[in-house]
Order: C-alpha cells, then sequence, then structure tokens
C-alpha cells in the first residue's frame, strides 16, 4: 500500500498541476496565461498564487479554485472535484502544525517534503547533519544558544521532538536514501562534553554500517568547500528535486528551480570527490574518539 503523501507534498502536487494547467492553457496571444492575468477577478493576488504554485499555501475560498480552473479551461468534473479535494485536505493539519513555531522561517515546507523523498545529499561545514544527531548532542547544542537566542525550556522541548520525529526517515519501511558530507571542523567542535561526543561518534558509526547511509568526511586540507550547509532532496519521477539552504540570519530558503539544483549538485559533487572515502569513515571517527 502507498503511503500517504503529507501535507506539504499534497500542497506541492495541487500547486504543479495549477502551474502547468496556467502555462498550457490556450489564450488569445497563444499559449500560456500570466498569474498576473490569472488573478484578475479573484479574490487571490498574484504573490498568492505564486505561493500556491510553489506548495506553501492553498485556497482558503473554494470559489477562487473553481474561477482559476475555469480560467484555464478545465471543465471537466472529475478534475475539478479532485483538485478541490487535493485543496481541502492539503489545509488539515499534521504533526508539523503544533511545531511550525519553534522551525526557522522556510523550514517547515522543507520538512514537510523529506517524508516524501527517495534520496538526499547533504553538507555540514561546522555542525553534525541534525537527521544524524543523537538527542543528547542535539539537546546540548539547544542548551548553548538557549540564552542566546533566548528560547525557552519548552521550545527546546519542542524543537527536539521534531528533529527525533524527522529522523523516522532512514528507519522506516522503505528509508530515504542519505549521503551526507561533513567537514572534519563538524566533527572536531565540541558539543556537550567528552561522553556527547563519544555517544555521538558511536551513532555516525553505527549509520555507517547501515546500506541506505552514506557519510564522508571532508578532512582539513586543500579542496573544494562551501560556507553554508544545504541539502537536495529527490522524489524521483513525482516531484522535481529541490534544495535547501540556510542563510546567516537562521532563515531557510528552498528551490526547484532547475539552475539552483543543479549548481548545488555540482557542489556536492565537487565535495565528494575531495572527501575521504565512506570505507575511512569508522576509522576517522576513532581517531576522533581517542582524541577526547
Amino acid at each position: 500500500m502507498a503511503t500517504k503523501r503529507g501535507r506539504t507534498a499534497q500542497r506541492l502536487e495541487l500547486g504543479l498541476q495549477l502551474r502547468q494547467l496556467r502555462e498550457n492553457c490556450e489564450t488569445e496571444t497563444g499559449t500560456g496565461m500570466t498569474r498576473r492575468h490569472a488573478v484578475q477577478g479573484l479574490r487571490i493576488s498574484e504573490p498568492s498564487l505564486q505561493r500556491i504554485e510553489t506548495g506553501s499555501l492553498n485556497f482558503r475560498n473554494v470559489g477562487d479554485l473553481r474561477k482559476l480552473l475555469t480560467k484555464y479551461g478545465v471543465h471537466d468534473e472529475e478534475i475539478i472535484d479532485s483538485l478541490i479535494s487535493l485543496n481541502r485536505e492539503s489545509s488539515q493539519q499534521d504533526w508539523l502544525t503544533q511545531h511550525r513555531g519553534v522551525m526557522p522561517a522556510g523550514m517547515p515546507a522543507f520538512v514537510g517534503l523529506e517524508p516524501e523523498a527517495q534520496s538526499m545529499k547533504a553538507y555540514h561545514p561546522s555542525l553534525v547533519y541534525g537527521l544524524l544527531q543523537t538527542e543528547r548532542y542535539a539537546l546540548a547544542l539547544h542548551e548553548v544558544q538557549k540564552p542566546i537566542e533566548e528560547t525557552t525550556t519548552e521550545f527546546i522541548r519542542s524543537s527536539l521532538a521534531v528533529r527525533m520525529e524527522r529522523q523516522g526517515v532512514l528507519t522506516r519501511e522503505a528509508p530515504i536514501r542519505l549521503h551526507v558530507i561533513l567537514a572534519e571542523a563538524a566533527l572536531r567542535y565540541p558539543v556537550g562534553g567528552a561522553d556527547v561526543m563519544r555517544e555521538q561518534y558511536a551513532k555516525l558509526e553505527t549509520l555507517t554500517s547501515w546500506d541506505h547511509v552514506t557519510i564522508q568526511v571532508l578532512p582539513y586540507r586543500w579542496s573544494y568547500r562551501a560556507a553554508h550547509d544545504f541539502a537536495i532532496l529527490d522524489f524521483g519521477k513525482e516531484f522535481p528535486p529541490r534544495v535547501q539552504a540556510d542563510s546567516p540570519w537562521g532563515s531557510v530558503s528552498t528551490s526547484d528551480k532547475p539552475r539552483e539544483v543543479g549548481r548545488f549538485t555540482r557542489r556536492f559533487d565537487a565535495m565528494t570527490a575531495s572527501a575521504l572515502p565512506p570505507e575511512d569513515t569508522p576509522a576517522f571517527l576513532h581517531r576522533l574518539e581517542r582524541e577526547l
């Protein structure tokens, strides 16, 4: 039985279908309609339609969706009903809803799509990547940042819940194929003391033995490296691949533009070639543990 899609994936599917209908509909001037023209006479704005098409928003009023489909030349009631149902289902709450306030801007959309991905590539220059962290390591990170970010104990508890829930993509029946590159600095940066780091190294070593997880270390030496962390999700034929990158201000940006995805994919490939082979990761972790 196919896994039921999450709300974020449902919004993305709705947006992709609507964008394709808009770009392929026949108009007096040819094929395709601009968003500006599409929203005329509707109670949504051009930026709102753009957010709907990118999966970050859905229609609050089904009447606007019906009018839009009429503009696109869609009169098949079965198609109309399926899109209305998709819009209705995507507006319902899911497990992410209660945690949206603890995530940076843009992150809920990315986290909501993680379970839909078939494979994922990620790079982190300064910390162990979130999907690989132990709970004690993650807690120690939040505690250090607490006075700076002015976060509460409840905020930390909720953030930890999100992080641990996200790791379920690695242990589910059909797990995501994950390839992570960690800069050496990410493994040497002390978080929570020696015991926490030993536990974290042990978890990483365990993960390297899983067939669907690849972890490489980018050592201190002259080679290509990116300044900020990023991740690339591949959905197979379901959706276009998507890249997520963090900004210095803590917000998260995502894009499915082929040019952006291609640029980050080339970055990842360059670092893959410079990093140690995956089979060398356990020995590297043992070396770091002995230095504690």
